[in-house]
């Protein structure tokens, strides 16, 4: 028998400069996400939540979702392949949305490592920096941005754990 133990995210070793990675699944952004959103976040612009308006008074003639939004669900695709396991986010270097996205779009991303060096303080963490762009339906840009993931090196980090024990395959 073998046990898949599926990685979620990775460590200082495991990333390359150059390397990419495609994250999966898309998501289609529906109209309640982004009124749910835009309600939560106390973000009550009309373009974003007012069909009338956005319609009538807005230029591109239709509700935009709100870029936090997008933000949000591009940085989150990335988490398996690249922050699953980091010890922190340390910041966001630069936050851009070129294209608007609309209800509707469907949104995929990938990031691209740009940088890793090793902690100068704390031997057993590392510090790389990555590029993950949001990329719809159509093939463009809405969403890309440069942030720095701080990650264990390999060995040093907490196991990963479960609240059980491997009892539950057991033959009764």
């Amino acid at each position: 028998m073998t046990v898949h133990d599926r990685p979620f995210g990775r460590y200082l070793e495991e990333f390359e400069v150059g390397d990419i990675y495609k994250h999966w699944p898309g998501k289609t952004i529906t109209e309640y996400d982004n009124h749910l959103f835009s309600m939560i976040t106390m973000n009550h612009h009309p373009l974003h939540t007012n069909r009338w308006f956005a319609e009538n008074e807005t230029v591109h003639g239709k509700n935009v979702v709100v870029g936090n939004l997008v933000y949000s669900i591009v940085l989150g695709m990335s988490v398996p392949d690249v922050s699953g396991s980091a010890i922190a986010n340390l910041e966001v270097e630069s936050l851009k949305h070129p294209m608007p996205t609309f209800h509707g779009d469907t949104v995929y991303s990938e990031t691209r490592v740009i940088d890793k060096r090793e902690s100068a303080s704390k031997p057993e963490r590392g510090v790389v920096t990555v590029e993950t762009k949001g990329i719809n339906q159509r093939g463009e840009i809405v969403c890309e941005f440069t942030r720095k993931v701080m990650v264990w090196r390999k060995g040093m980090g907490p196991e990963r754990q479960r609240p059980y024990g491997d009892e539950i395959w057991e033959e009764s």
